[in-house]
């Protein structure tokens, strides 16, 4: 079954609605938090990861985004401002499409907005799954609200062989726990086999 928390319209269609190409080098920024929401964008390559700092310049990840995912879908739908930055952890190949005609792209296709509609619901339930288990002060069920949200974001036909693609140190940025306190608490999910580890990376 393939999920559809993110939106994956083919790339033919958006360019006919005004979608350009767009490059950035790792570590670029390519919108901030308190920029209006201006593009439907969609990854061609490239990761991106959707973060915000707090006042101690402490960094909190959100997402980490790849390949044929789009970002920031929900901010088209509102007058408000990003709430969060999206930053190149790689360098990044997009489709943007500009909010008018991407809008126009939806009315005109019932079944893109019925999608749409799915995957802003499903991104809202999984969002508060992992915040519920955000809340514990167990590292373990934090780390499993994380990796059930991540999951969500891909293809699960394959049971339990989702690999998380992020660092330990990106991981503990995105549950809020120091990296010594997740390090400790994947080797603990380890040993239970709720997890495995092959070559450092998180098997779920």
């Amino acid at each position: 079954m393939k999920t559809i928390s993110c939106m994956n319209i083919d790339e033919k269609v958006l360019y006919s609605y005004g979608g350009e190409t767009k490059q950035y080098k790792k570590g670029e920024i390519i919108y901030r938090e308190g920029d209006h929401s201006l593009y439907y964008l969609q990854i061609i390559e490239g990761k991106v990861k959707l973060n915000n700092y707090d006042e101690e310049g402490k960094e909190f990840i959100h997402n980490i985004l790849g390949k044929n995912q789009s970002f920031g879908d929900s901010m088209l739908f509102l007058d408000k401002f990003y709430p969060m930055n999206a930053i190149c952890i790689t360098p990044l190949e997009i489709i943007r499409v500009p909010k008018d005609q991407f809008l126009k792209l939806i009315k005109t296709d019932p079944r893109l907005s019925l999608e749409m509609n799915a995957c802003l619901s499903h991104r809202l339930y999984f969002k508060a799954i992992m915040l519920q288990n955000m809340a514990s002060l167990n590292p373990a069920s934090r780390l499993t609200g994380l990796l059930n949200y991540l999951k969500s974001y891909h293809d699960d036909s394959c049971g339990n062989c989702f690999q998380v693609q992020l660092t330990r140190q990106q991981i503990a940025n995105l549950v809020g726990l120091r990296v010594e306190t997740v390090i400790r608490a994947l080797k603990k999910m380890e040993k239970e086999g709720s997890i495995t580890i092959e070559n450092r990376k998180i098997i779920y």
